[in-house]
């Protein structure tokens, strides 16, 4: 399986980074996971980051999974049914601001990861996480129980 995940801005929370290469490292022996950072726009209006924000995005990617908190919500097992027949998927993470408007709609779909709003920096960890979970489920390794 293929999964690219994008999303804006670099993650700066050393232990963050730290749980996330950690995730990486797993996934990689049941998955091709990669990351495409998307350059955040500091020193715009809200709505001009938004905007330059998902232009790079949408350069970038075609059909596309949006994570946004007023996505679908799935258990564990429902997430990776979900992955399980997918050859290849796209993620989209937006940044501090979330997505542009063009972008939510060009989603051929939306996750949530919870009703609770994280930073967008934990949500990326916490996704990666989820990932794994997905794929041991899949692959049939222990690790949810």
């Amino acid at each position: 399986m293929k999964i690219r995940i994008f999303w804006v801005g670099k993650t700066k929370e050393r232990y963050l980074i730290e749980g996330i290469n950690r995730y990486l490292s797993l996934l990689k022996h049941m998955a091709q996971v990669s990351i495409i950072e998307i350059k955040d726009e500091k020193g715009k209006t809200r709505d001009e980051a938004l905007s330059q924000e998902g232009r790079k995005v949408l350069k970038q990617t075609g059909s596309y999974v949006l994570l946004d908190e007023m996505g679908k919500e799935f258990s564990s097992t429902g997430f990776a049914g979900f992955l399980e027949d997918k050859g290849s998927v796209d993620f989209v993470m937006g940044g501090p601001y979330g997505v542009s408007e063009e972008v939510r709609e060009k989603a051929v779909g939306a996750i949530a990861l919870s009703k609770m709003t994280l930073t967008h920096e934990m949500a990326r960890l916490v996704f990666l996480e989820q990932l794994y979970r997905a794929m041991t489920i899949i692959k049939g390794k222990e690790y949810h129980h």
